[in-house]
C-alpha cells in the first residue's frame, strides 16, 4: 500500500512544502483538492526534481443528483482531465452535493447514475479515475445525498466502468454505519481509495476509537496496491505525530504477512 497526505497537513504552508515533506517522511504522494489554485506547469517541474507528486485533486464542481446541473459538473469535469493530465494525477475526487427537497431519493439515485454514466467514457480515455466519495451526515456534511458504502457501491454497479469507483474514508463511514473492516474490504474491488482519519475529532490515527493496526492490516490482507490518505487534522505537530503514526500503526502493518 502507498500513503498520501493531505493539503493542510502542514498549516499555513504551500505545495512545494507539503511534497517535500513527504518525499522525507517517505510518504508517495500529495491530495490537493483546489488544482484551480496551481500554477500546473510549475508544479509539474516541481514534482518531477523532488519525485513525488499530486497522487488525487477534485472536480471543480460538485452536483451529481440534479439533471439541470449535468453539463456544469461534466465541463468541469473536463477542465479538471486536463489539470491532471498536466500533473500526472490519476484520481478525481467528486462529492455528490446534498439532497434536493421535494424530490424522491429514487429519481435523485438515478440522476447520478446517469451523471456517472456520461462521465465514465471521459474518464476511459484519459486514464484516470473519477472516485466517488460518501460522507457522514451526522457531524460534518449534514444533507449530503450520499453517505452510506452499500448505496455507493450499487450506484457503482449501474454505472459499471473501471474508471469510476469509491474513496472509502474510514472516518465518515465510521460515523455513518461502523462495520469498518467488513466493508473496506468486502467492497475493495470497487474501491479506488481510502481516506483515514480516527474518530472523534478527525485526528490522526491513534487518537480515537478505531484500531488503524486491524484496519490496515485487514486492507493489505487484500492485496489492495493503491493510495491510502491521512486526511486528518493532527493533535500536535505534524512531523512528531507522522513518525508517531509511522512508528506505532505502520510498522506493525508492514510486519503482517499477506
Amino acid at each position: 500500500m502507498k500513503y498520501s497526505l493531505c493539503v493542510g497537513a502542514y498549516k499555513g504552508k504551500d505545495v512545494v512544502y507539503h511534497l517535500e515533506k513527504i518525499k522525507e517522511h517517505g510518504f508517495h504522494g500529495l491530495e490537493y483538492y483546489n488544482w484551480g489554485d496551481l500554477d500546473l506547469k510549475y508544479i509539474a517541474k516541481v514534482q518531477e526534481r523532488i519525485g513525488v507528486g499530486i497522487i488525487a485533486t477534485c472536480t471543480s464542481f460538485f452536483n451529481l443528483v440534479d439533471p439541470s446541473q449535468r453539463e456544469k459538473y461534466i465541463a468541469g469535469l473536463k477542465d479538471t482531465i486536463e489539470a491532471c493530465k498536466i500533473l500526472g494525477t490519476k484520481a478525481i475526487i467528486t462529492q455528490t452535493g446534498n439532497v434536493i427537497k421535494g424530490v424522491d431519493r429514487e429519481t435523485q439515485l438515478q440522476a447520478m447514475v446517469e451523471t456517472l454514466k456520461h462521465c465514465a467514457p471521459l474518464c476511459e480515455e484519459a486514464g484516470v479515475t473519477l472516485e466517488v466519495e460518501p460522507l457522514n451526515g451526522l457531524v460534518d456534511h449534514q444533507g449530503h445525498f450520499l453517505q452510506r458504502s452499500d448505496e455507493a457501491v450499487a450506484i457503482i454497479d449501474q454505472v459499471d466502468s473501471p474508471n469510476v469507483k469509491l474513496v472509502f474514508d474510514v472516518y465518515h463511514q465510521q460515523i455513518t454505519e461502523g462495520n469498518v473492516i467488513r466493508n473496506a474490504t468486502n467492497y475493495m474491488d470497487r474501491i479506488s481509495h481510502y481516506h483515514i482519519a480516527d474518530n472523534p475529532g478527525r485526528t490522526q490515527p491513534g487518537t480515537g476509537e478505531l484500531n488503524y493496526v486491524n484496519i490496515l492490516k485487514a486492507i493489505k490482507a487484500t492485496n489492495y496496491d493503491g493510495f491510502v490518505g491521512l486526511e486528518c487534522g493532527y493533535t500536535k505537530d505534524t512531523d512528531e505525530a507522522l513518525d508517531e503514526f509511522k512508528q506505532t500503526i505502520l510498522k506493525e502493518v508492514e510486519l503482517a504477512h499477506v
